[in-house]
């Protein structure tokens, strides 16, 4: 009995130190786990519109696995704060759905979003992705549209909200009138909604080389990447297309 309990006591401290260390070892790798790296303009100016693509769609496969990169987002505050050198500019709806960052996996100074119901473009639009391509270089430009939009279904119904929704929903209407085939062409109808999604997003880029000569000189010039995007809200997936 006496031995039991100096066994006892002698396994309670052993215990003890070898939980504490484990512990220890676990927040190390924690800490050593966390992402507080961010793009410089060495290594911005070292990326290629084909590396920063792939890098995208990487970063897409993690968010649908579930596998974010885990990062030291005060970290990146304070290396960014005085620069950004992004990669990249993605136009996205306002979706609430599609938290954009996430969905590509990227972190602080790493991406420029610009944000729109129906992902479509106007001069200030236009303006601040000339930006962030000619001025503060990024070589990707993505216009991502998503599944069941909101904005899109609107523009299909006619909706009629106010004088600046009007304005706004006018500019996905040129999409409605290209999709042909369709017998029901309302909101009801799921695969006429995603058919006008891809073709609003395929319209938008066109009409972005049309009223940008800024990116269409970039683009020409090999400089830049303009490509269509497809989010799927089910899956989390993005789908490209690389015209």
């Amino acid at each position: 009995m006496f031995k039991n309990h100096i066994s006892k006591l002698l396994v309670v401290p052993f215990l003890a130190l070898f939980i504490s260390c484990t512990q220890k070892n676990t927040d190390t790798q924690s800490t050593k786990a966390l992402m507080g790296e961010t793009i410089t303009a060495e290594k911005q100016a070292a990326l290629t519109p084909q590396t920063i693509l792939a890098s995208l769609k990487e970063g897409n496969e993690r968010y649908v696995n579930n596998d974010l990169t885990a990062r030291d987002l005060q970290a990146q505050v304070k290396a960014t704060a005085t620069g950004q050198y992004p990669e990249a500019v993605i136009l996205s709806c306002i979706d609430s759905r599609v938290p954009v960052e996430h969905v590509f996996d990227k972190g602080v100074g790493d991406v420029f979003v610009a944000r729109v119901a129906g992902n479509t473009v106007n001069p200030d639009i236009l303006g601040s992705i000339e930006y962030g391509a000619a001025v503060a270089g990024s070589k990707v430009i993505v216009v991502m549209g998503h599944e069941a939009c909101g904005a899109v279904k609107a523009s299909i119904d006619e909706a009629d909200l106010s004088d600046n929704a009007d304005v706004l929903l006018d500019r996905v209407n040129p999409a409605i009138e290209a999709v042909q085939g369709y017998d029901d062409r309302t909101s009801a109808n799921g695969a006429f909604v995603d058919d006008v999604v891809k073709t609003n997003v395929d319209m938008t880029i066109d009409e972005m080389l049309v009223e940008s000569p800024v990116l269409k000189g970039l683009l020409d010039k090999g400089e830049i990447m303009i490509v269509g995007a497809y989010y799927d809200l089910d899956t989390g997936k993005v789908t490209f297309v690389e015209n």
